[in-house]
């Protein structure tokens, strides 16, 4: 076996590794968790507001302060 049968086989796997990504990817029963994923940026964390703002005060009082 000398390198050019390597480099093949090697690609061919890659090929193969690229395709089953692909499928995984772009299969239908992905579709909601990647969804759920995609809105994961815009997702409302009350917890995060409040270790921000003082403890008296509201988010938007705070925000009217600064």
């Amino acid at each position: 076996m000398d390198i050019n049968t390597l480099r093949g086989i090697a690609t061919i796997l890659a090929i193969a590794g690229f395709l089953a990504v692909c499928y995984w990817a772009f299969s239908k029963k992905n579709t909601k968790a990647f969804k759920d994923a995609s809105m994961l940026p815009f997702a409302d964390d009350d917890s995060l507001n409040e270790e921000l703002a003082p403890e008296n005060s509201t988010t938007e009082e705070y925000k009217n302060n600064e």
